[in-house]
């Protein structure tokens, strides 16, 4: 089955892409989707069908699974993106990378700032570069602004591993990949961060691979 024209209307398209129902197709690093900023969201698809897509998103990021999905990840070049983390780690891991869970939320045009100068590295993956982990240093408190689905401002500060949710959601807004911001020296299969690189932090492998942490 054939992709939908990336000449069609937009709204076109997205029908196409839920036609089939079920979870969308998750675009992988290369697309050049994935390197373009998102269009803002004005109203291009109108209330019913941006309500079934964003339903469409939360079935995809619930399915892959992940704790958040860009609309550019399934190949819809808008401002919006979706974050869920029910949080199922240890203790030890909620402390140290500050991993609460978080409701189902829609972001629609969602900008983030640093709120503070601290920073924390953890390995972090995505759904559009399957198979790898890396550790990225983020600031670890930002300011996000949006609104949700309903059109209502959010203005609201997160820390920890929301922040990382978040800032990784809205760089894919941005065309921006986490590998762009990663260190290099710790690239790492999901086999081999689950073997050797499962401690709450990235010390252990920091040390191992050489490369430096904030």
């Amino acid at each position: 089955m054939g992709t939908p024209s990336d000449h069609a209307p937009l709204a076109e398209r997205v029908e196409e892409l839920l036609a089939a129902g079920g979870p969308l197709a998750i675009v992988a690093a290369g697309d050049p989707v994935l390197r373009r900023p998102a269009e803002p969201y004005d109203g291009q698809l109108d209330p019913a069908l941006f309500a079934r897509f964003v339903e469409a998103l939360r079935v995809t990021m619930r399915a892959a699974p992940g704790v958040g999905l860009a609309a550019p990840q399934v190949g819809v070049e808008l401002r919006i993106a979706v974050i869920e983390d029910p949080a199922p780690v240890p203790e030890e891991v909620r402390l140290a990378r500050g991993r609460v869970p978080q409701p189902f939320r829609v972001l629609v045009n969602p900008s983030c700032e640093p709120a503070g100068d601290a920073r924390a590295a953890f390995f972090e993956g995505c759904l559009s570069v399957p198979g790898y982990q890396a550790v990225v240093a983020r600031a670890a408190r930002v300011r996000l602004t949006a609104r949700d689905e309903h059109g209502r401002a959010l203005d609201e500060v997160f820390t920890g591993w929301p922040a990382r949710i978040v800032q990784h959601e809205t760089d894919h807004l941005d065309g921006v990949l986490y590998l762009d911001r990663a260190e290099p020296r710790s690239l790492s299969s999901n086999q081999a961060a689950a073997e050797r690189w499962a401690q709450p932090t990235p010390e252990a492998a920091a040390r191992a691979l050489g490369f430096p942490l904030p």
